[in-house]
């Protein structure tokens, strides 16, 4: 039995991501915690997430529980992350990172620190969207050049980083494919007299707005015709299945930096 620590517990995504480990064999919940000043630290996690009592306590930190548990997931905040996967590889501990909104800087320290403890880091853990980094990939390649590339991506009013994780991780691909630099391409907004669009821009537009979990179109526009592929999360079950999936494969593999793609065996 794989025993996880939840960081986040009474979070939205942490709330979930327990719901999903009570209902899969092979994993159970070991600990929890949040950090210090949240007012559910010390409550009882069933009832903080719904589940009714479970007796065991929210901790005030992941050192008080990291030796409670075999992995640590994670979807807290960027600068949270980073500090929870430098002591959980201290302990040579794996960890499941779900976090977004990610520096230069703090990509450079978990790509390090994942060389200490077997770490999976992704901006998006279902199913869907890791196949959609996979297909639209194929379809820039195909279309090349005579297609102008745009990602639209949605999500509720509480997100704090724009664009989402997903959308960026898609532009990294698309510009892959089309041999091209997203920091030179990459176009985050439009306003004004902007002039003709560029045929290499890859354009990243953000919506916020009410309760909306998760929604990403790539378009690919060309003259008299277009395609889009979209993909809609209807709850966030489906990141935190992932999350656990992950959880379950990454206790078993050498450190190093996973994703998704390795998870599911897409790559």
């Amino acid at each position: 039995m794989i025993r996880a620590i939840v960081a986040g517990a009474a979070g939205k995504m942490g709330g979930r991501i327990i719901h999903t480990i009570e209902t899969t064999e092979g994993i159970s919940l070991a600990a929890a915690f949040e950090r210090a000043d949240h007012p559910s630290v010390g409550s009882d996690v069933g009832e903080v997430v719904g589940l009714g009592t479970k007796g065991l306590k929210i901790a005030p930190d992941l050192q008080k529980v990291l030796d409670a548990g075999d992995v640590v997931i994670d979807f807290t905040h960027h600068e949270a992350s980073v500090a929870h996967l430098r002591q959980a590889a201290s302990a040579r501990k794996p960890v499941v990172i779900g976090t977004t909104g990610f520096t230069g800087d703090e990509i450079e320290i978990i790509g390090k620190l994942a060389k200490e403890t077997p770490c999976v880091q992704a901006p998006n853990m279902s199913m869907g969207v890791n196949l959609m980094f996979k297909v639209v990939e194929d379809m820039a390649r195909a279309l090349g050049d005579g297609f102008d590339v745009e990602i639209i991506e949605a999500h509720h009013h509480h997100k704090k980083d724009a664009p989402s994780g997903t959308a960026v991780k898609l532009a990294q691909n698309l510009a892959a494919a089309l041999g091209r630099n997203l920091e030179q391409v990459g176009v985050y907004e439009r306003h004004g007299m902007i002039g003709a669009r560029r045929p290499e821009e890859i354009g990243i537009q953000t919506i916020r707005g009410g309760d909306i979990v998760g929604e990403h179109t790539v378009l690919f526009a060309g003259v008299g015709e277009r395609l889009e592929l979209t993909h809609r999360a209807h709850s966030r079950d489906n990141f935190a299945r992932g999350a656990v999936k992950a959880a379950m494969w990454i206790v078993s593999q050498p450190p190093g930096l996973y994703d998704m793609q390795n998870v599911l065996g897409l790559k």
